[in-house]
């Protein structure tokens, strides 16, 4: 009996020590630029006459087609994704409007960014952009990056845990478990897009993991 009371007592004692541990979040936040950029540029011409439509769309192309070239891009920058025609008819007048969609793929961030400050170029051109014509960045290296952002902020998860350690007379043992969070991409100075204002290339990466170490 009192070998099966000491058992059960330690027994208890280090269920007990088993319990002791905390949960803290850990924070990794890096800066990056965007090494992909993409525009969809729409645009659309109307006329009663479905071929003064059609021609005028068509000079648009070209002035579009001369616009990047004039800024150095290579031609298959850009490609044609799409074309629509819509007609309404009103008091026996039929208005015809055909609808263009170009869309440039780059690599050159920095010759990006000089086409989005010169758009109002091809407004001077006689080209009419139609809502949801913005530049977007992307960074696609993630991956690249993942390791060491989430090696960081397991580091910054035990450095609070450390913090909460000392100020309750505790150590850090061994990590009993952990999960990782999503990562973001956002813009770095909260720059978003939509009409007449460009997304930004500078993102900032972020990750947060959830730790919960023993404490000794």
């Amino acid at each position: 009996m009192v070998l099966g009371g000491y058992l059960l007592g330690d027994g208890l004692l280090r269920a007990k020590e088993a319990e002791r541990s905390v949960t803290v979040r850990g924070l990794a936040e890096r800066d990056v630029t965007a090494d992909l950029a993409t525009w969809t540029i729409s645009y659309s011409a109307s006329a009663t006459d479905l071929g003064e439509a059609q021609g005028k769309v068509r000079s648009d192309t070209n002035a579009i087609e001369s616009f990047f070239e004039d800024l150095g891009f290579p031609e298959n920058a850009l490609q044609p994704t799409g074309a629509n025609v819509s007609s309404y008819t009103n008091r026996g007048v039929t208005t015809y409007t055909v609808r263009q969609r170009l869309s440039l793929r780059t690599n050159d961030i920095e010759r990006a960014q000089q086409a989005v400050a010169q758009q109002f170029d091809l407004v001077s051109r006689g080209v009419f952009l139609e809502e949801g014509s913005g530049m977007s960045y992307t960074f696609t290296g993630l991956n690249d990056i993942k390791p060491e952002m989430v090696a960081e902020a397991t580091k910054n998860a035990r450095d609070s845990a450390q913090q909460f350690a000392q100020d309750s007379g505790a150590g850090v043992g061994a990590i009993k478990d952990a999960t990782q969070g999503y990562f973001s991409i956002e813009a770095r100075d909260g720059d978003g897009g939509g009409w007449g204002k460009s997304d930004s290339p500078y993102k900032k990466v972020r990750v947060v993991t959830t730790v919960n170490f023993s404490l000794d």
